[in-house]
């Protein structure tokens, strides 16, 4: 049985939400659009679920929140939905360089169609300066997306900060919190966002679902055109039985995740710690300290990610080297590489990112195999200086 550490990549759907979703598929499986007693019955339980999406980020209202099928979509129709509503007060949008991949084509898609996108530039660590965010903010700034966390470095962005800046300037802003939802609380009275992102997957429940909380008086226009489910901004049938499984993830997240960050952060640190302490020439990703409590990102000099990936594969360790969204290209990572890291450095990275069904001996486990597949690549590689491997000869 291999031991699984790739978690912000996707989840196990938890056994609670399985067996909550289960009534949905074959008895209660009315659409909610239908005007008799079961559709009444499906409308019924989609609302509810709505009431548990909008507790889990302390929405005031349950109309704040659209459900969509996942986290892309919800960007789309965040960001686009967004743009295309404010285009008559101005065409200039601001995203940081390290956004998800599909921030990012959406800024591009957005450039085409006459507004002006501008990514901000992040620091070592992979998070943004805010001086220089309200630098770039000008009268035609219409919306700001900077995610609440990186999902591949793992470096926590001040969120409160930011929207604390778009309000004094009259500018939406939206979150990506998907890396984030499972370990950082998230609530809108404390930190008044405009749109977030959420997805169902990424706190343990059913993929192919997801939502967009839209604060109330924030408007925007429809990117999927239908019978107008979801107050004409989301048509389509609405998935049941996966909202289900989606609210009822987010009210154990709610619940359980204080205890649990607490957890993943002290198995974080042990596996970080002897990382940095047992493999010469390793170097952690992203801040040191505000980072997300399940994210270990890691560099080593000399070898390729893709190979150290394929050796722990071997070894029934799965991991990764970046965001699982960008996995197929051999480019290096666009994140490492606007933190300033080199090419080379940037290719030889390593995703640790733990989750719920995360034990300590699966973080033993790692530790006792890693140095050793390290220690091996670099005595494959051509790249290895000789004093690195003199050393390694010296401790055999």
């Amino acid at each position: 049985m291999s031991i699984y550490l790739d978690n912000q990549a996707a989840k196990p759907v938890d056994d609670r939400v399985i067996s909550e979703m289960m009534l949905y598929f074959n008895e209660k499986f009315a659409n909610p659009a239908s005007l008799h007693c079961d559709g009444d019955v499906a409308t019924d339980i989609l609302e509810k679920s709505r009431e548990k999406i909008a507790n889990f980020v302390n929405a005031s209202n349950s109309s704040d929140i659209l459900f969509t099928s996942g986290a892309t979509e919800s960007n789309n129709l965040g960001i686009i939905g967004a743009a295309m509503r404010q285009k008559n007060k101005g065409n200039h949008i601001i995203i940081s360089e390290i956004e998800h991949i599909s921030i990012l084509n959406i800024g591009k898609y957005l450039e085409k169609e006459g507004f002006r996108v501008s990514r901000l530039a992040v620091d070592r660590f992979g998070g943004i300066r805010l001086d220089k965010l309200e630098k770039l903010i000008t009268d035609e700034t219409i919306l700001i997306s900077i995610s609440t966390a990186s999902n591949e470095v793992g470096t926590l962005q001040p969120t409160a900060e930011i929207s604390k800046i778009a309000q004094e300037k009259g500018v939406l802003f939206h979150t990506d919190a998907v890396s984030s939802e499972s370990v950082i609380p998230i609530d809108v009275q404390e930190v008044p966002i405009d749109l977030i992102t959420l997805s169902s997957n990424d706190i343990y429940g059913p993929r192919g679902v997801g939502a967009l909380y839209l604060k109330k008086g924030v408007r925007v226009n429809p990117i999927i055109i239908g019978g107008g489910q979801e107050r004409g901004m989301r048509s389509g049938s609405e998935n049941v039985p996966g909202i289900v499984g989606f609210a009822k993830a987010a009210e154990i997240a709610k619940e359980e995740m204080p205890k649990e960050s607490e957890k993943l952060k002290i198995l974080r640190d042990k596996l970080i710690k002897n990382v940095l302490d047992t493999i010469p020439k390793s170097y952690l990703n992203g801040h040191p300290e505000k980072r997300l409590p399940h994210n270990a990102h890691f560099r080593f000099d000399y070898i390729e990610g893709e190979s150290l990936i394929l050796t722990l594969k071997e070894h029934n360790i799965a991991a990764a080297t970046g965001s699982a969204c960008s996995s197929k290209t051999l480019e290096p990572s666009h994140t490492l590489i606007a933190m300033g890291l080199l090419h080379e450095e940037a290719h030889g990275s390593l995703l640790v990112s733990l989750g719920r069904t995360t034990r300590e001996s699966d973080i033993d486990h790692l530790l006792e195999v890693l140095p050793d597949q390290v220690k091996r690549l670099r005595k494959l590689s051509p790249l290895t200086p000789s004093d690195l491997l003199k050393k390694y000869e010296e401790v055999k």
